[in-house]
């Protein structure tokens, strides 16, 4: 599937058997990620409930262009590229978005409209600052680990763990998805710190006010986005939100992962999406 923005923008993409349900998702990964771990389990799993699911991989991310130039790369530019990626689908999408994927949403619909928005893990409005200085008393550790990859560097397996996994996973994948991460952006994790911070009354408009139609998840043992920071996005929203108990940062990858797709699914459904 090719983006009007770049010919060779890498969205993933599991449809149905059959006909579709007629609002597709779209589903924006995190820092040191791509579209890859929603291909793991929810894009075929979606599929099967009868959405078409697609994951776009951010420019420098994936197979998606401009890892030479990565370092440039602003939230803005995800923004453009999550936006192009819309363009290339049949109806406007539901949007999904993960840690740093949950701001670039949250940016994106400062400016457009979506039928509906789904926080995961969110880095919330006010930014990472607080995360940050809270990880870094924490978890010193995975606070070196995580800029030592931003640097071009490899995490160890351990903070790996640490930093997505509260649950039980085997080395195997734990080896796999950290061949699979990569550097961040220095300058999108600067503009989710402080420059680029989005608007709640604007994000909301992008939802047409409608509440109900932004959804807030979390996890209990999240070391990164803690509940006490979906919590702060939640009354910025002035919504609620579902934290998940025992489960880790990378929601969409723990051995529960069917848990999160059922309520995601639960709340498409109660919408009428």
């Amino acid at each position: 599937m090719n983006s009007p923005r770049k010919e060779t923008l890498e969205i993933v993409s599991r449809l149905p058997a059959g006909e579709a349900q007629p609002t597709p998702l779209l589903f924006v990964h995190g820092a040191f990620t791509a579209a890859w771990c929603w291909d793991e389990h929810f894009l075929a799993w979606f599929a099967a409930q009868g959405y078409a699911a697609h994951a776009v991989s951010l420019s420098g991310h994936g197979h998606s262009p401009g890892r030479e130039r990565l370092d440039s790369l602003a939230i803005d530019d995800y923004v453009a590229d999550v936006a192009a990626a819309v363009a290339t689908l049949p109806a406007p999408p539901v949007l999904i978005g993960h840690s740093m994927g949950g701001f670039v949403v949250q940016r994106y619909l400062e400016r457009h409209a979506a039928p509906a928005a789904l926080l995961m893990c969110s880095v919330p409005p006010q930014g990472l600052m607080g995360s940050a200085f809270s990880m870094m008393f924490s978890k010193p550790a995975l606070m070196q680990d995580l800029n030592g990859i931003m640097a071009g560097g490899m995490a160890s397996l351990e903070s790996l763990r640490d930093a997505l996994f509260a649950q039980e996973i085997s080395v195997e994948d734990l080896t796999r998805f950290l061949r699979l991460a990569q550097p961040e952006s220095h300058r999108a994790m600067w503009d989710m710190m402080m420059f680029a911070l989005p608007s709640p009354a604007q994000v909301l408009k992008g939802v047409a006010n409608r509440r109900e139609r932004l959804l807030l998840l979390g996890a209990e043992l999240d070391h990164l986005i803690p509940p006490s920071a979906v919590d702060m996005t939640a009354r910025s929203y002035g919504v609620g939100s579902h934290i998940f108990p025992a489960m880790g940062h990378g929601l969409m990858l723990e051995r529960d992962w069917q848990l999160v797709a059922q309520r995601v699914l639960q709340w498409l459904k109660e919408n009428q999406l």
